[in-house]
């Protein structure tokens, strides 16, 4: 069994992703792929595309990350920077069947001691 085919299909999607790589993403998706985040509950891949997809190329995925696969499911660690500034972590389950992904949950947060620096420009602006 190849233990590290999840892992290296899920840095295939974030390396679509961050190259803007339409061709490899489409390939790399199924049919009936869904994805979820706090703002998007479960949508297909027609509006994944319509959605999400502006924004591929917009930052660049920091080369740490950290992938924990168990069967043909990963949970993904990452921090970006973003092309414009500003960073963020998040973390991601994927779910694959054979080669393709299947779905995507994203759960958003943020980089280690900025939810600190945010509550303290949350304060000073309701001040």
């Amino acid at each position: 069994m190849d233990e590290d085919r999840i892992p290296r299909l899920a840095r295939r999607y974030f390396d679509a992703f961050q190259n803007a790589d339409r061709a490899t993403m489409e390939a790399g998706l199924a049919e009936d792929f869904t994805f979820t985040s706090p703002y998007d509950d479960h949508i297909s891949r027609a509006a994944y595309f319509e959605r999400c997809w502006p924004h591929a190329g917009s930052f660049r995925f920091c080369d740490e990350m950290k992938i924990f696969a168990q069967g043909d499911e990963c949970f993904v660690l990452y921090q970006t920077d973003g092309k414009r500034g500003g960073t963020f972590r998040n973390t991601e389950l994927f779910r694959f069947r054979g080669d393709q992904l299947v779905s995507v949950e994203v759960f958003f947060g943020f980089v280690p001691g900025a939810a600190e620096s945010a509550k303290a420009a949350e304060a000073a602006r309701d001040a």
